[in-house]
């Protein structure tokens, strides 16, 4: 028994390390002592990766049946699981940015951030617990599964800033759910790769998608220092200019309806 849970205690372990490192690191670095005021909720985003670790389980089981079908060289069921893998977490995010609890506010990319971060930790572990589960470890086994890794929790944080809709003024352009989509379709292709080509293409697929999510992330990066803080808010209305004693300004209106003439 103890043998059998052995995989997944290590999927665990990779999967949650990295995203919850992940979170901690990166999102971290816009949260008080690090920056005068954080920029997010810090409960929502708690929340946000916590709900992303359930959604990641339906989504962890399009990845391994993706996987499964490249594998067994069935191109069609793949690429339906891989449309499932992606959409699903297009969708997911989609309803997270428009909820009542997370929606509505500039922190968005915040909680998409650490909602799609653990996504990817539980498809990491998914992939991890696949591979000890299945075979006989080897070392260089052992460093593709952890390229993979590391490139699947990539590959969704930088599609949620990717998802992220362009706010009118910043200069960005594109953004949206179609081109997270196709990013992520891209990327998971080329992870999957390796399961009909080879230890060397395997490689190859993962090391680009790694360094690929990477660039679109840092090229994204400086939509999370554009973020005000939550308690700044919108401007604060005019105030009605006030008479003496505290009353307004404005004449008190004649017993026949109009306004009476001022003396």
């Amino acid at each position: 028994m103890a043998f059998a849970s052995l995989p997944l205690s290590l999927g665990a372990l990779v999967g949650v390390g990295l995203s919850g490192g992940f979170v901690w690191w990166e999102v971290g670095r816009y949260a008080t002592p690090q920056v005068p005021e954080t920029l997010f909720d810090e409960r929502r985003e708690l929340f946000g990766y916590t709900a992303g670790l359930f959604v990641g389980v339906p989504i962890a089981l399009a990845f391994i049946l993706y996987a499964l079908s490249m594998a067994n060289g069935a191109l069609l069921s793949a690429l339906l699981f891989l449309g499932v893998l992606v959409g699903g977490t297009e969708v997911a995010q989609w309803a997270l940015l428009r909820s009542r609890f997370w929606g509505g506010s500039e922190s968005g990319p915040f909680y998409a951030l650490g909602y799609r971060a653990a996504i990817g930790g539980i498809v990491a572990l998914a992939l991890v617990t696949q591979y000890f589960g299945a075979t006989n470890p080897t070392p260089d086994g052992i460093a593709l599964v952890v390229i993979e890794s590391v490139a699947v929790v990539a590959l969704e944080v930088a599609g949620a800033l990717l998802s992220t809709r362009a706010a009118p003024g910043s200069g960005r352009l594109g953004g949206g759910p179609v081109s997270g989509a196709i990013f992520g379709a891209v990327g998971f292709f080329l992870l999957g790769l390796g399961t009909i080509a080879g230890e060397a293409t395997a490689y190859g697929g993962a090391l680009v998608a790694l360094f690929g999510a990477l660039l679109v992330y840092r090229r994204l990066r400086p939509i999370l220092a554009a973020v005000p803080p939550p308690s700044k808010g919108p401007p604060p209305a005019r105030p009605v200019t006030t008479g003496a004693y505290g009353r307004t300004d404005r004449p008190a209106p004649s017993p026949s309806g109009r306004p009476a003439d001022k003396r």
